[in-house]
């Protein structure tokens, strides 16, 4: 049975976007990292490669080794040396590598050229987050996001499909067809990112009259942002019984999810469970992902939920004020919220014991010192944290009904 004219231009989507996305559950991945100052923003080379090896273990990856290298900046021909690309190739047959996943998104050009020497597939850290963001994302809305940055990012990489033909060397049988078929795939792509930038944007709107709607009622907004698997999903659920799927995995929570709660005094608010935050985090996730970032634009206060027990923990911190900084939310109210503290210490009755906490050993630059410690799985400091959240939603220029 032949396919329609719409049905083969999804199927050949699909196509492309399995080629360069899809991860199996029996690759085995080979991590590679470059150490310098463009490429690490601060983080350790070693410490990337290790929330990469998670990442990839999310997607469902079997990581058989890994390795960094120094340079000042990473090669624009091969990502890495070719003393190391050599050293790649010869580790193959002991490692019994299928895929090599590189710690920074590549350029078109450095990844054709990977594979053509390597003769595996090569993926990079954004098509990685990108594959995993894919798996996760539930509702319409999210998938829609997701989709669109795919497409976005595998726009520039389409003529790697057809470089079997560039090899062939030209001739007889090697003139136009891949070129077309080339520019064919390129409209598909194009036609398909107009068209879920128009759907995104009805939904933006409709998340605009919602939240107008809220305005007139007086119903303030707290949205919980942090580094993946901080914590959010686990508070929120504590908090307002949910039901949001918390896994030890990153990324267990994509779609938003929002919920009216009632503060210890009857007073309502709405809590929104938002997508955790990564370091080098694709712009073209950001991108996508305007319209549910919006939310945290109209939010009346932040919880900025930390692991304070992860050794990255400063790290983490500073990546997720970063981030909203870009999202020009650098100045709205917030409350830090250092979780997971029974992990990092025996009872409730030790919390002042704050030289046990790793995360305060680092100097960490926060725009507030509006802090509170908490465990949100053993309900440690929740009520602390209800009463801050009270004391500002008291404080705050919208009406808190009750």
């Amino acid at each position: 049975m032949s396919l329609s004219k719409d049905e083969g231009d999804k199927h050949r989507r699909e196509q492309i976007k399995q080629e360069l996305f899809a991860t199996q559950t029996e690759e085995q991945a080979f991590l590679v990292g470059v150490e310098s100052k463009a490429s690490n923003h601060g983080w350790s080379a070693v410490d990337s490669l290790q929330e990469l090896s998670y990442l990839a273990r999310t997607a469902g990856a079997n990581v058989v080794g890994m390795f960094t290298q120094k340079l000042k900046a990473p090669s624009p021909t091969y990502y890495i040396g070719k003393g190391k690309i050599a050293e790649l190739i010869s580790l193959k047959e002991q490692a019994q590598y299928n895929t090599v996943i590189f710690d920074d998104e590549l350029s078109p050009r450095q990844q054709r050229n990977l594979e053509e020497l390597l003769q595996v597939k090569v993926i990079d850290r954004t098509a990685l987050i990108l594959d995993i963001f894919a798996k996760q994302a539930r509702t319409h809305e999210g998938q829609l996001q997701v989709e669109l940055a795919q497409h976005q990012y595998l726009l520039p990489r389409l003529v790697g499909q057809w470089s079997h033909l560039e090899r062939l060397g030209g001739g007889i049988g090697t003139r136009g067809p891949g070129e077309s078929q080339l520019e064919t795939d390129r409209r598909l792509i194009h036609k398909r990112i107009n068209r879920l930038q128009h759907e995104i944007e009805e939904v933006r709107q409709h998340r605009a009259l919602y939240r107008k709607q809220r305005k007139k009622i007086g119903m303030p907004i707290v949205a919980l942002v942090g580094y993946t698997n901080a914590g959010k999903s686990t508070l929120f659920n504590a908090l307002s019984k949910a039901g949001v799927v918390v896994e030890d995995k990153l990324f267990s929570t994509l779609d938003p999810v929002t919920r009216r709660l009632n503060l210890p005094n009857g007073q309502q608010f709405l809590m929104t469970d938002t997508v955790g935050f990564i370091q080098k985090l694709p712009s073209s996730i950001v991108a996508a992902f305007r319209a549910t970032l919006e939310e945290l634009g109209e939010a009346n206060l932040l919880l900025h939920m930390v692991d304070i027990t992860h050794k990255n923990a400063a790290n983490q911190c500073l990546t997720v004020e970063k981030i909203l900084d870009k999202l020009n939310l650098k100045d709205k109210p917030r409350i830090t919220v250092f979780n997971k503290l029974d992990l990092a210490l025996s009872s409730e009755g030790e919390l002042e014991i704050l030289t046990a906490v790793p995360c305060l050993k680092e100097q960490i630059v926060l725009p507030n010192k509006n802090i509170v410690l908490i465990s949100a799985t053993r309900g440690w400091g929740v009520d602390k944290l209800l009463g801050k959240i009270t004391s500002h939603l008291e404080n705050s220029p919208i009406k808190i009904l009750s």
